[in-house]
């Protein structure tokens, strides 16, 4: 008998006939003696027809109250597959994340789990039955409601399964983890497994698939963790612990983040401490700060640029407005029409000259590199927003990652092999 959590994204559970194929998978697998839970989103677009609602009155809500609407939308999901799973026989019991104690933090709209209490769960897998819980959401140390952000019911899904030492499987309309987003090139093939450590780097560099948070949680418990789709019996892809196979691959993957902004601050004064002081307040408002390029200083000032979320900007904005104004810095400057293109894989560790390949790709086609972020696995280079697609086309095929032609038809497909990124159908679309 295995233990197995299932997450079942908002595509999953859209509509009612959507709904009754997760009770069915889920009463198959308890059919095969498995002991099965069940974490959903809320159904497809009803996340952002509730922040619709919300910024229909203000730009800037109150994030605890936005919090409260918001969290709604699995409750009704909850509701509904437990039903479906009772009309076709079978035995549920729906749990909100209060009522399974999924503690958080109190960042409002993007809280991170601490604990996750996992009795309630046990004691219903005891009777038979089917536990489905709500996905994206926790409550704080003072019983408040919070959400866990965009992905958030991936990292429900795997800190459930962490908790509950089981495998956790991600169902989603998609049949596993590609080279690279189909949508922007047609040759991206789908992997049978990636490392953990790879779909870290590709999950923080805009590849839809995963939640970061998920990825993190389970590279730090080992929880088994695989990507399905939850229309097919494809096999998906299995995310498990790096092995000497995967060093064979310089590049397992390219990841396209549209979700980028660029902000400016023209003639920073030149001192110890700024950096700190302009990087902390926008830390004290919980914005996240990716590429950093600082300008040699001139005459006592420097220009400092970095990039934010395009969610925050307006925030990021005037948080650097106001204490570069402190600090007797100059204009601020933003800009939305960017994008980040990055290449990731475990074999950079072992092969030179990764980098300057991709240079000189991008060169040819063309692209001006506006900033460089490195890691070990991985190099990301912010673009011009109207060269992304294309650049991903040409390193995708620089790096070897081509689908290559079948013998039937000599016609490019995506065909299961190495690789991961940005996935079809997600761009633009609330994950959790």
């Amino acid at each position: 008998m295995a233990l197995v959590v299932q997450k079942y994204g908002g595509t999953s559970v859209g509509d009612l006939e959507r709904i009754k194929n997760v009770a069915r998978r889920a009463l198959a697998a308890r059919a095969r003696g498995d002991q099965v839970v069940l974490v959903v989103s809320a159904m497809s677009g009803e996340t952002n027809r509730l922040l619709k609602l919300v910024s229909g009155l203000t730009e800037r809500p109150n994030e605890r109250e936005q919090d409260v609407v918001v969290a709604t939308g699995e409750q009704v999901s909850i509701g509904l597959v437990a039903i479906a799973i009772e009309a076709l026989g079978g035995k549920a019991q729906s749990f909100m994340g209060h009522q399974v104690r999924i503690q958080t933090d109190s960042t409002y709209s993007k809280a991170r789990i601490l604990s996750v209490d996992a009795r309630p769960i046990f004691d219903v897998l005891k009777k038979g039955a089917i536990a489905v819980v709500a996905g994206f959401q926790g409550v704080d140390q003072h019983g408040n409601t919070t959400t866990l952000g965009r992905g958030g019911s991936d990292t429900t899904g795997v800190a459930i399964a962490a908790a509950l030492g089981a495998t956790c499987e991600i169902y989603t309309d998609v049949d596993g983890v590609y080279t690279t987003d189909p949508n922007v090139c047609p040759q991206a093939r789908k992997l049978d497994r990636i490392s953990y450590e790879e779909m870290l780097e590709l999950a923080s560099l805009g590849a839809k698939v995963l939640q970061l948070r998920s990825v993190e949680i389970a590279m730090k418990y080992k929880v088994p963790l695989w990507v399905k789709s939850s229309f097919t019996d494809d096999p998906g892809t299995l995310v498990t612990q790096e092995d000497t196979s995967m060093e064979d691959i310089v590049v397992s993957g390219i990841a396209l983040d549209r979700n980028d902004a660029r902000v400016s601050i023209r003639n920073v004064p030149d001192r110890p401490g700024v950096a700190a002081t302009l990087f902390g307040a926008l830390d004290e408002k919980a914005i996240s700060v990716d590429l950093i390029v600082q300008n040699t200083p001139t005459n006592g000032a420097t220009d400092l640029t970095f990039t934010v979320g395009k969610a925050d900007l307006v925030k990021a904005g005037d948080v650097i407005a106001k204490v570069g104004k402190q600090l007797g810095a100059g204009a601020v400057e933003t800009d939305s029409d960017v994008a980040k293109v990055s290449i990731v894989g475990v074999g950079m560790r072992n092969h030179s000259g990764v980098a300057a390949r991709m240079f000189r790709t991008l060169s040819a086609q063309g692209v001006n590199i506006l900033a460089i972020s490195t890691s070990e696995i991985r190099v990301s280079c912010l673009i011009a927003a109207k060269h992304s697609e294309a650049a991903v086309r040409a390193l995708h095929s620089e790096f070897g990652l081509d689908a290559k032609p079948s013998n039937a038809s000599k016609a490019k497909a995506p065909r299961g092999t190495v690789g991961s990124a940005h996935q079809a159908g997600k761009s633009g679309r609330a994950r959790k």
